[in-house]
């Protein structure tokens, strides 16, 4: 038997699918969110990252009323996370926290499963993070200056450990070999705790790596500390030099944290994470926590879907610049 169904029919039919899940939208909101949020940080737990996530989800978690979890996804510079996100159902339920990796990672692998810039949900920028120059406590090298040297003279047998390909620092040793002339013996690890832990212990030479990871070990006094590779001077350390103002000109880099949801991620649901992530950048918690690691959570403004948007791509097209003219990529 033969069902014939008119035009208006579907139209109405279709128009009442489409009116269901709008006027569904207001619902999904209130009751959201009813049970834990994972926020997927895409390096092992202990890195600079993971600290900036855990701050990020304590401030969140006390907004939202719902505990915001830790999942550590570390592997492939933080593009097995990524991709875990891009895949994962857009209910608000799954929160992905990157930093400036996830700009770099389309012109370092060339077989990405997903669209870095399009494939998630921008919720705002969450803060830019200062980089040390460090090496293990029993370096040779007493400041900056007899750092270049040391790594100019020895660079067949220095180490320099990073958090693997299209990591911050891998990138900050780009741009270190480049600005000293030399290519070392890299070490990498699936994140930069791990490569803290083995710095410490005197197994890799040096590392480029971000306050929030390396302050403490600093005032330790448990690593040696050799410039800081921002324009002005960082607060929490004053007595590190700026490297691009003694013996590395041009050697600038901050690392930036975006945190992402899924694409598609209704409106609503987007709207309460925003409002989360703007009382975060606001809590006096959280700056004092990220003052203490020498660095300081983003404006209000740049906490928005659209600034991390619009920087996410400009970053791309920064970095994807600035990689091919290097000639490195992952695979």
């Amino acid at each position: 038997m033969t069902i014939q169904v008119s035009k208006r029919a579907m139209f109405s039919a279709v128009a009442a699918l489409a009116l269901g899940a709008l006027s569904s939208q207001p619902a999904l909101a209130q009751s959201y969110p009813d049970k834990p949020i994972t926020m997927i940080v895409p390096f092992s737990a202990g890195g600079p990252t993971d600290t900036v996530g855990r701050i990020l989800a304590q401030s969140m978690t006390g907004f939202l009323k719902q505990q915001v979890i830790i999942e550590n996804v570390g592997g492939a510079g933080g593009t097995l996370g990524a991709a875990r996100v891009a895949r994962a159902e857009p209910n608000g339920y799954t929160i992905f926290l990157h930093h400036i990796g996830q700009s770099t990672a389309p012109a370092l692998y060339r077989k990405l499963s997903y669209n870095a810039a399009d494939d998630f949900t921008p919720i705002g920028l969450v803060a830019d993070v200062p980089m040390t120059l460090v090496a293990r406590k029993d370096f040779p090298a007493k400041d900056l200056k007899e750092l270049i040297a040391y790594v100019q003279t020895h660079k067949d047998k220095v180490t320099y450990a990073n958090a693997g390909v299209g990591s911050a620092s891998h990138l900050c040793g780009m741009l270190l070999m480049s600005a000293i002339k030399a290519d070392l013996t890299t070490v990498p690890y699936k994140g930069t705790g791990p490569a803290m832990n083995d710095l410490l212990g005197g197994q890799v030479d040096f590392m480029c790596d971000q306050t929030t990871n390396t302050t403490g070990q600093i005032k330790a006094g448990k690593i040696k500390a050799y410039a800081v590779t921002t324009p002005n001077k960082v607060p929490s350390l004053p007595d590190l030099p700026v490297a691009s103002a003694n013996g590395l000109p041009g050697f600038e880099i901050a690392v930036w944290h975006g945190l992402y949801a899924p694409k598609n991620l209704p409106k609503p649901i987007a709207d309460k994470l925003v409002a989360a992530l703007q009382h975060a950048v606001k809590d006096p918690m959280v700056k004092q926590k990220l003052a203490d690691l020498g660095t300081e959570p983003a404006s209000p403004a740049r906490a928005t879907p659209a600034a991390l948007d619009q920087f996410l791509r400009s970053e791309i097209v920064k970095w994807m610049r600035i990689i091919k003219q290097a000639g490195v990529y992952a695979d």
